[in-house]
């Protein structure tokens, strides 16, 4: 059943705490998921592949910190573009997603045309990331926001 990332799918409560405890824990067993849901094993991984194959589950991965592998900074940028033409719009996020220093690339409206998270090793690289977005033809603003400090990072949604 593969839907579309936007079509509503059909929850049930044990649906909804499948997806709640793997928000929490991607790593959970499968026999500790399925104690959690209130089911046994087999079905619950029946749910768990339904509920990847329709898109709801679109991945697993480890949380790692950045400061401990070289990334003190993490920014954020408003960025401005010359023109809102598709070509343009398309170009500046195809530029971006190859730089494996931007973490999220989100078009926005209301203060301009994109947001970016970006990190960096320090403030030296921090400039010159600032300089490259700048020095891209279509960019006629930038704005960067660094952040102190992160008191609340959730993945996933609330279910």
């Amino acid at each position: 059943m593969k839907t579309e990332p936007n079509d509503a799918v059909d929850l049930d409560a044990i649906d909804r705490r499948i997806l709640n405890e793997l928000q929490a824990d991607g790593r959970i067993t499968n026999v500790e998921l399925a104690r959690r849901a209130g089911i046994s094993a087999p079905p619950c991984l029946r749910r768990v592949r339904r509920l990847e194959e329709a898109g709801l589950i679109r991945g697993y991965h480890a949380e790692t910190e950045p400061s401990k592998l070289g990334w003190s900074i993490t920014f954020f940028v408003i960025v401005g573009l010359d023109s809102q033409k598709e070509s343009v719009l398309s170009g500046f996020e195809k530029t971006v997603a190859g730089w494996e220093e931007v973490r999220e690339c989100h078009m926005i409206r209301g203060g301009g045309d994109f947001l970016l998270r970006l990190v960096a090793r320090d403030a030296a690289h921090e400039n010159g990331l600032t300089q490259r977005l700048t020095g891209i033809t279509e960019v006629s603003r930038v704005q960067t926001l660094q952040t102190i400090r992160t008191s609340k990072n959730l993945a996933g949604v609330p279910i």
